[in-house]
């Protein structure tokens, strides 16, 4: 055999043989209903987190009177006390009081007890299908809720306290003073009428920041719970403003409860003190 210098390769594979080519795999086009489905799914998924957020952790209010200002504002168009055009909006936690409880001095919402808002400002509700889309989002969490059948104040008793105006129509809780300068109402008085109760365990004695213009525990206390909220009426604890931008802020507990005494015996059987000149007692 002659050597002729020539290597011999091997055939190369034929271009056009299907076996040796790898073809992309191609993806097949989403269809149109399947996006729809998709996008429900995730609405779907979105509504029901929103509405285990609205129950169990956290829930937007719309603030509906002026009973709490300056600390939270109201609209004109609600309340023609209110000295804003836009109602604050508030988040309310409600972890804070199925954890913590409730304490002195913070801001709470509430179910009405008995009939409160008959003797307050009451919202007229509209009808028809827009308000029907907006109960339905107020329900989810995806619109804050107006309030209505609820009301928020402070908190000034917890069970056991007793709360009590005194000869200068200060507000006593457990014979301590309380300095309400840092969340009244400028202008505002603790109150213009005579009170002293002890707040039952379980429930709350609470106060508008806006004395004169607040149906609070003062002017209940014939009702069918005295005047105070039992605690399973609560909805929660509002924690922060989040609306409009001007008034974000968080609502903290005033230091004037820091220093209040736990109840005692002695704080509890002490004597009444006499009404404040000019006060009365509180009325319905």
């Amino acid at each position: 055999m002659v050597d002729t210098g020539r290597s011999h390769r091997p055939p190369a594979a034929h271009s056009a043989d299907p076996r040796s080519t790898t073809r992309p795999r191609r993806h097949r086009p989403a269809t149109t209903g399947g996006l729809v489905r998709e996008a429900l799914l995730v609405l779907v998924v979105a509504l029901v987190l929103a509405s285990v957020l609205r129950a169990f952790v956290v829930q937007a209010f719309v603030i509906p009177s002026g009973s709490m200002e300056d600390t939270l504002q109201c609209n004109r168009a609600l309340d023609t006390s209110c000295q804003a055009d836009a109602s604050d909006r508030v988040v309310v936690s409600k972890l804070n009081t199925r954890i913590g409880g409730v304490d002195r001095g913070d801001v709470v919402v509430f179910e009405d007890p008995d009939n409160w808002l008959q003797t307050s400002q009451a919202l007229v509700v509209p009808q028809g299908p827009r308000e029907a889309v907006r109960r339905g989002l107020q329900f989810v969490g995806l619109v804050p809720n107006d309030a209505q059948g609820h009301l928020i104040k402070r908190v000034v008793g917890v069970g056991g306290d007793r709360v009590q105006t005194d000869a200068q129509g200060r507000l006593r809780v457990n014979g301590r003073v309380l300095d309400e300068s840092g969340y009244l109402k400028p202008g505002e008085v603790p109150s213009l009428c005579s009170f002293d109760v002890t707040v039952p365990v379980g429930s709350l004695f609470v106060l508008g920041d806006n004395r004169s213009h607040s149906g609070d525990s003062r002017y209940h206390l014939t009702d069918r719970y005295a005047g105070m909220v039992p605690l399973s009426y609560v909805t929660g604890r509002a924690v922060a403003r989040v609306w409009p931008v001007s008034r974000i802020g968080g609502l903290s507990v005033p230091s004037t409860f820091d220093d209040v005494p736990g109840p005692t015996a002695a704080s509890t059987s002490a004597p009444a003190y006499p009404a404040a000149n000019g006060a009365s007692a509180c009325p319905r």
